[in-house]
C-alpha cells in the first residue's frame, strides 16, 4: 500500500530549504504555486489552442483558460475527498493537516498538465509522431538510419510523443529558474503530474490498465523519474492523486468542448439535446436521461426569464451543472475504490461504473463529431501540419551534426543559433559525457524541446519568416 506520508512529499530534487527566519510562512506547495503563475511556460500558453487554433474571439478558450479551470476542478475534487478520507473511510494514516496539501498540489497539478503540450492542441502531438515515424529510418548518422544509432526506447520515446511527458521534462529540465532542474518542484506534485508511469516501450494500449495507455518519462529523464518514484513510494504505481487530475480535465474539456462548440455555431441547442437523447442506443441509465432532460428544464426556465438568447444560456447553465455533478461523480468513484487505489491496482478512470457519469462520454463523442471535424478545423490542422512539418525539417537537419564534429552548412549554423540559449545550455549539461547515441538522442530532443516551447502565434510567423512567405 502506498502511504499519504509519502505521497505528498515536500522535498525537491535540489533542496532549497528557506533560511530560519526569513519571514515565509508559506507551506512548499504553496511555494510551488507561485513558482508556476510566474514562469514564462505558463504565460505562453494563453497563445496555445485548446480546440479552434488561431481563434481570435476572447471567449474561445486557450491553453491557459482550460488549465485554469482543470486547476479549479482539481482543488474542489481535493476538498471532497480529502473531506471522504477523514470522515467515511476514517484512514488514520491521512491527517486533517493534509488536507490543505492535497488541495495544493491538485491546484498546482491543474496548472501543470498542459504545459508541455505543442503549439496547435492535441494535433501538433500527432504531427510530431507522425514525422519521426516517417522521417526517422530516412535520416542519415555517419552514414548509417538513425534507426541503427539509437536504442530502442529513444527511438519509441520520439514515435509516441506526448504533452504529458513534455510537462515533466519543462518542469524538471528546461525551466531554466536557478540551474537545470527546472522549476525544481515538490516531488508530491511531480508524482501528481506523471499520469502514466511506464516507458515509452511499455506502452500497452490494450491491456485494459489505464496505466500503460502512454508513455510517462522520456529516456533522457530516467534518472528523475526514479527520484521521484522512490522518495513518493509510488514505485511504478500511480499516483492517486492522477487520477483525480485527471477526472478534473475530462469534466474541464469536454464540458468547455460543447460550449465553445456552441457559441462557435457548429452545433445548434436542439442538435445537441437530440444528440444526448439518442447516445448509447436508449441504453442510458436513469441519471443519464435525468441530466440530459434538465438541458429542457433549462431552456424552459431562459424563455420563462425573457433571456435575450435563451438556448445559449441553457446549454450554459446546464454544463455548470453537469460539471457540479461529476465532480461528486469522482468524489464516488475514488470512495468506492479507494483500497485499490492505494494499492496500486485500480486500472480504470474514477467515472467507471458511476451513474450518470456515460454524460461525459456523449458530450466528447458529440464535440468530436460537431466541432472537432468541421472544415475550418480541418483546414487549421493542415496549416498546422504543413507548419510543424516545416520547422522539423530544418531544425532536425541542423541538430543532427551540431556538437559532433561533423561539417556543418552556414545554413545548419544559423537555425542553431535561433535555438533557446536556455535549451542548449540544459543539452550541453546533459550531454557531457554521454556516448554518441545518446548526444544525437538529446539533440533531437532538443528540437521537440524547441517545437513545444512555441505559441501558435510564433511557429506560424517563423514558418512565414524561414520559408520566406510574406
Amino acid at each position: 500500500m502506498m502511504e499519504w506520508k509519502y505521497l505528498l512529499c515536500p522535498d525537491r530534487i535540489r533542496d532549497c530549504k528557506g533560511r530560519p527566519g526569513s519571514g515565509d510562512l508559506r507551506t512548499e506547495f504553496e511555494k510551488d504555486y507561485h513558482r508556476i503563475i510566474g514562469s514564462a511556460s505558463f504565460r505562453r500558453l494563453q497563445d496555445k489552442t485548446q480546440v479552434f487554433p488561431l481563434d481570435r474571439s476572447d471567449f474561445i478558450r486557450t491553453r491557459l483558460t482550460h488549465s485554469l479551470e482543470v486547476s479549479s476542478f482539481a482543488r474542489s475534487l481535493g476538498q471532497n475527498v480529502s473531506e471522504m478520507i477523514l470522515q467515511q473511510v476514517k484512514d488514520e494514516s491521512f491527517l486533517p493537516s493534509y488536507k490543505a496539501d492535497v488541495c495544493d498540489i491538485l491546484q498546482c497539478a491543474g496548472l501543470l498538465h498542459d504545459i508541455g503540450n505543442p503549439p496547435f492542441g492535441h494535433f501538433g502531438e500527432t504531427v510530431i509522431r507522425d514525422w519521426f515515424r516517417k522521417r526517422m529510418p530516412l535520416l542519415m548518422w555517419k552514414g548509417k538510419p538513425l534507426t541503427e544509432v539509437l536504442l530502442p526506447q529513444m527511438q519509441e520515446d520520439l514515435y509516441h510523443f506526448e504533452g504529458n511527458t513534455q510537462a515533466l521534462r519543462l518542469v524538471t529540465r528546461l525551466h531554466y529558474l536557478v540551474d537545470t532542474n527546472g522549476m525544481n518542484l515538490t516531488k508530491g506534485l511531480l508524482g501528481t503530474i506523471i499520469k502514466y508511469p511506464v516507458a515509452s516501450t511499455q506502452i500497452d494500449k490494450e491491456s485494459g490498465d489505464i496505466r500503460t495507455k502512454k508513455m510517462g518519462y522520456f529516456y533522457a529523464d530516467r534518472e528523475v523519474y526514479q527520484e521521484i518514484q522512490r522518495s513518493t513510494g509510488t514505485h511504478g504505481r500511480r499516483h492517486p492523486l492522477a487520477f483525480l487530475l485527471e477526472a478534473a480535465d475530462d469534466i474541464a474539456y469536454k464540458t468547455a468542448d460543447i460550449e465553445d462548440a456552441v457559441k462557435k455555431g457548429c452545433i445548434s441547442y436542439e442538435q445537441l439535446l437530440q444528440e444526448l437523447r439518442v447516445y448509447g442506443d436508449g441504453k442510458q441509465d436513469e441519471t443519464y436521461q435525468r441530466l440530459t432532460e434538465l438541458l429542457s428544464c433549462r431552456y424552459e426556465r431562459a424563455v420563462q426569464k425573457g433571456m435575450e438568447h435563451p438556448r445559449a444560456n441553457a446549454v450554459q447553465n446546464w454544463l455548470v451543472r453537469i460539471q457540479g455533478q461529476m465532480i461528486q461523480s469522482a468524489t464516488r468513484g475514488f470512495r468506492e475504490h479507494y483500497e485499490e487505489l492505494m494499492a496500486g491496482r485500480y486500472k480504470k478512470d474514477l467515472f467507471q461504473g458511476v451513474p450518470g457519469t456515460g454524460i461525459l462520454d456523449a458530450l466528447g463523442d458529440i464535440a468530436y463529431r460537431y466541432a472537432f471535424h468541421t472544415p475550418a478545423i480541418l483546414k487549421l490542422e493542415i496549416g498546422a501540419d504543413a507548419i510543424l512539418g516545416f520547422l522539423l525539417d530544418r531544425f532536425v537537419d541542423a541538430v543532427i551534426p551540431y556538437d559532433s564534429g561533423e561539417p556543418m552548412t552556414g545554413v545548419q549554423e544559423k537555425l542553431i543559433s535561433l535555438l533557446s540559449d536556455n535549451y542548449r545550455a540544459v543539452y550541453h549539461v546533459h550531454a557531457k559525457g554521454k556516448d554518441e547515441a545518446e548526444r544525437l538522442y538529446l539533440r533531437l530532443l532538443l528540437v521537440t524541446d524547441e517545437v513545444c516551447g512555441m505559441t501558435d502565434s510564433y511557429a506560424k510567423r517563423l514558418y512565414q519568416e524561414l520559408g520566406g512567405i510574406q
